[in-house]
């Protein structure tokens, strides 16, 4: 196994994001507004305004806008984000990534140089 599929094994999406890695993609092209329920992986590289209610792993891609308040099992945002943000097991903000909102999870990660503007809380969220 490479250091790339280890890594996404290993929930660390970072770098090398592939879109076959995803059941769903909103494309850059696309403006939603509405709310989203998934149970598998989906990936926002477009606009959406609304509410994310999941129970699989969100990806808000570099250049992604979002505005809702999002819960899902892992968000990791490398775009920006507005509202709240739950999260049954991460959070992860890379280096490109905004949050403007509290944030609740287990396991927190931030990228240095990514911009944070909330409450956070570390703790388990109830299934």
């Amino acid at each position: 196994m490479n250091d790339t599929q280890n890594d996404k094994k290993n929930g660390n999406l970072y770098e090398n994001i592939d879109d076959d890695d995803y059941d769903t993609i909103l494309s850059e092209d696309i403006d939603f507004k509405g709310t989203l329920n998934f149970e598998k992986s989906f990936l926002i590289k477009g606009k959406m305004e609304g509410g994310i209610d999941a129970r699989g792993i969100l990806l808000v891609d570099t250049g992604a806008e979002v505005i809702a308040d999002i819960t899902a099992d892992k968000v990791i945002i490398r775009g920006s984000v507005t509202g709240d943000v739950t999260a049954r097991r991460k959070v992860e903000v890379t280096l490109t990534g905004k949050l403007v909102g509290n944030v609740h999870a287990p396991e927190i990660q931030m990228e240095s140089g990514c911009v944070f503007n909330g409450l956070c809380r570390m703790e388990p969220v109830e299934r």
